[in-house]
Order: C-alpha cells, then sequence, then structure tokens
C-alpha cells in the first residue's frame, strides 16, 4: 500500500503538518522528502531501507552518488533531494553562526565546523575571521590535503587577516579518520599560527580539531593563552 492510500492523517506529510516536524520519525521525514518510493514500497519504507544500508541519516547524505544511486528505487533526481537538504542544513548552520559572537555561544562554532568538515573524505585547514566584538566575518578553507607543519604558511594566514581586516581568528582543521585528538604537528602549527599572528596584534583565539562526533579545543584544554 502506498502512503496515498493510507488513512487520512496518518501519512507523513499530513503528521508534520498536524504534530510537527518532531513528531515525525527520521524515514517519515526521508518520506517526507523523497515525495515516493518504488513499486510495491512506500516512501517510508524506501527510507528505513535506506537508512539501514548506511546506518543513518548523516551516512546517508554524506554518501557519494554512486552508493546512494546503485540502490534499488534511489537515482539522480532522489539524490539531488537529499543533497539539497543537506546543504540547506550546512546554509542554516552558517547564518546562525554569522548572526552571534562566537565566543558568547561557542556552541554554535562547534555545530558550524562540524557541518562543515566533519564528513571530509581529506584533510581541510580552515580559518574563522573575526572583528573586534568576535562576530565572523568570513570562513576561509585555506589547505587541503595531509596537514603538517610544512604544509600550512604562516604568511598566507596573516595576509588573509590583513585583506579582511580581522582582529582575532579561530583556526581549524578535521580529522578523516575521526579521532580528533591533536598531534604533536597540530601543537607546533597552532604555535607558528600564534607567533605571527602576534606580529600583527591579532589574536589566536583557539585551534579547534573536528573529529567524528566530536571537537577538540585547544583553548579549552589550555594549550592557547
Amino acid at each position: 500500500m502506498g502512503i496515498k492510500d493510507w488513512p487520512e492523517g496518518e501519512g507523513p506529510r499530513d503528521k508534520l503538518l498536524t504534530k510537527g516536524c518532531s513528531s515525525l520519525s527520521d524515514a517519515e521525514l526521508l518520506a517526507v522528502l523523497l515525495r515516493n518510493g518504488t513499486p510495491g514500497e512506500s516512501a517510508v519504507t524506501l527510507g528505513r531501507r535506506l537508512l539501514a544500508e548506511f546506518g543513518g541519516i548523516r551516512a546517508l547524505f554524506c554518501a557519494p552518488k554512486s552508493k546512494v544511486c546503485r540502490l534499488r528505487g534511489v537515482g539522480s533526481v532522489k539524490y539531488a533531494q537529499l543533497q539539497a537538504a543537506a546543504e540547506l542544513a550546512r546554509r542554516i548552520a552558517r547564518e546562525n553562526l554569522l548572526r552571534g559572537q562566537v565566543l558568547t555561544n561557542p556552541d554554535l562554532t562547534r555545530d558550524y565546523l562540524m557541518t562543515q568538515l566533519a564528513d571530509r573524505p581529506y584533510e581541510v585547514f580552515a580559518i574563522l575571521l573575526l572583528d573586534s566584538q568576535h562576530r565572523v566575518i568570513q570562513f576561509v578553507e585555506l589547505f587541503r590535503g595531509t596537514i603538517d607543519s610544512a604544509s600550512v604558511y604562516p604568511r598566507e594566514v596573516v595576509s588573509l587577516v590583513l585583506e579582511n581586516n580581522a582582529a582575532a581568528v579561530i583556526v581549524c582543521h578535521n580529522h578523516p579518520s575521526g579521532i580528533a585528538e591533536p598531534s604533536q604537528a597540530d601543537r607546533r602549527i597552532t604555535e607558528r599560527l600564534k607567533n605571527a599572528l602576534a606580529t600583527i596584534d591579532v589574536s589566536l583565539l583557539d585551534h579547534m580539531v573536528v573529529g567524528d562526533r566530536e571537537i577538540v579545543s585547544f583553548a579549552e584544554r589550555g594549550w592557547i593563552t
């Protein structure tokens, strides 16, 4: 039985409209997004199958097109719908971050960095440029690939800071392994950047390392003073 044949009010879209998004299961939310299932399979059942195949929403949204579209009933259109929803979530996180002061709501910063960096298959070194009131001016990805003390150039960071007239910065990078624990190379990079920024009277507020489900903050560990 397809969703259109369900009793009135029991379909996921009706449930969303009458009871709110939070009342829906993950599979039901996917059903609303995907709109229809496959022959002999409702959109909710398709949603359950996708969640089971990938192990959850996050893994599904981050999976490459080749892996998603090889599944029965999922083509380019449904893949595009999933990617659009994921990108909207990232943009919401960005808007929330841009509205407030980073240091007065560090959870916004963490949420934003998780959406931007947690699922990258390669390392990304990025910087949050802040004004004198610690509001975000811009988020910039500087380097991709293996991040070590040789691949991060303080001169480029300083140039970017001066170009945007930033008063303070937070640097960040991800560990594709999923383990957020900083390495000795991470600590050396941080010290070099801190010293370089001090020459132009700009504060390095934090270095955040993004793992699979956590973020390690150098400032919280007392490694930046």
